[in-house]
């Protein structure tokens, strides 16, 4: 019997029946076969149909902004997200470096660099104090636009994104950025359902950025959206994703280099099902990340839960263990019984493509890299 045999099992009992448990499944409970077969009765499967329209509106009202785009998948969403907050070709992106690689992506496609800043410890997210930081020693205003004086290239945005859920401290980081003049995009892939002080994530930025992939909370098996207040800037995300073309009853005339980032109406069917659900999701989600704090807590290991002013979706749960060594332990043995985990992502630095970007010292990040695992966190039924 190994070390981490009662936590194991403590794991399985909360997904009985099962052989095998992934990290997160999605679930086809609601709508979902009534809507896709409607899609196809009606064959608008395509990019234009009913369902994207609704499930725009229903993520402009979800996001309690004004208009939603949807897009194939987030990593589109963000790449024109970041265009339309004004980064372009030499220019520069706050961010942080404990992500998903497609937050960094998105920046890369729009010819720009990132600028890797360390995370808070308590949201494991971008840390306002680092920004500060940062922009205190390497920030100048010209005309009052910020430009970095050790590359002399403009930081058109910052990118901070809410890691598993859990919102980064807005409010701080937003009066940094407003500061400086510089626009925030919410990286909210992970975060839908997720607020910050009574208010959604992805609606504090100049534009917010979800993902509908296939294990997060809410699916469309692929695709994503852009939200925002500025109308003005959903109707360019919207001439963006939609190739750029000007409308017209028969004549094709695109005025400017655009993307076929369209989410198809087969998706989006998908999606308004799943998103008439999310409360119970999301509840569910709550209920099981409360019960794996009592259990994880009685055994002297941190279980990573929301902060004060903060309501989590927890679409990733994660254990805080003691160092590399008992993580890399504990992820041996529980994959090897068939209960998937998986560590947080490895530094983005650290991969040959990202290390000669500008970074701080990343010492939060260097610390959580080395101890956090996510564990099962689908919806138990």
């Amino acid at each position: 019997m190994s070390k981490y045999s009662d936590l194991i099992a403590f794991i399985k009992n909360q997904y009985p029946n099962r052989i095998s448990i992934p990290l997160h499944e999605p679930n086809f409970n609601g709508n979902e076969r009534e809507y896709v077969l409607d899609t196809i009765n009606s064959t608008f499967v395509s990019s234009v149909g009913a369902y994207v329209d609704k499930f725009e509106s229903m993520m402009a009202e979800l996001t309690s902004t004004k208009k939603a785009v949807a897009t194939v998948n987030g990593t589109s969403a963000l790449q024109v997200a970041l265009r339309l907050a004004g980064v372009s070709q030499g220019d520069e992106v706050l961010t942080q470096a404990l992500t998903f690689i497609a937050t960094i992506n998105a920046i890369i496609y729009n010819e720009a660099s990132p600028v890797f800043l360390d995370v808070d410890l308590d949201t494991m997210g971008l840390s306002p104090k680092s920004v500060e930081s940062f922009l205190e020693e390497f920030g100048e205003l010209r005309d009052g636009i910020c430009f970095n004086k050790k590359t002399n290239k403009k930081i058109a945005a910052c990118l901070p994104m809410h890691t598993f859920g859990f919102p980064v401290h807005l409010d701080e980081l937003i009066t940094v950025c407003k500061k400086w003049n510089i626009p925030v995009v919410e990286d909210a892939a992970e975060s839908i359902g997720s607020e910050y002080r009574g208010k959604p994530t992805g609606s504090f930025g100049a534009l917010g950025v979800f993902s509908f992939n296939g294990n997060k909370i809410v699916t469309s098996g692929g695709g994503g959206a852009i939200v925002t207040h500025d109308l003005q800037l959903a109707q360019k995300a919207k001439h963006l994703t939609t190739t750029a073309k000007v409308p017209h009853p028969y004549e094709y005339y695109h005025d400017e280099i655009g993307y076929n980032f369209r989410m198809p109406n087969l998706n989006a069917a998908l999606a308004c099902a799943q998103l008439e659900q999310l409360d119970t999701f999301i509840q569910k989600k709550r209920d099981l990340a409360h019960s794996y704090h009592i259990f994880f807590e009685s055994k002297g290991i941190k279980f990573r839960k929301e902060l004060p002013n903060t309501k989590a979706n927890y679409w990733l749960m994660s254990l805080e263990l003691e160092n590399k060594k008992e993580r890399d332990a504990f992820l041996k043995e529980t994959n090897k019984l068939s209960v998937m985990t998986r560590p947080i992502w490895q530094l983005i630095f650290n991969s040959p493509l990202y290390n000669s970007f500008q970074r701080d010292g990343q010492k939060n990040a260097l610390y959580l890299e080395q101890r956090i695992v996510n564990i099962p966190s689908s919806v138990r039924q």
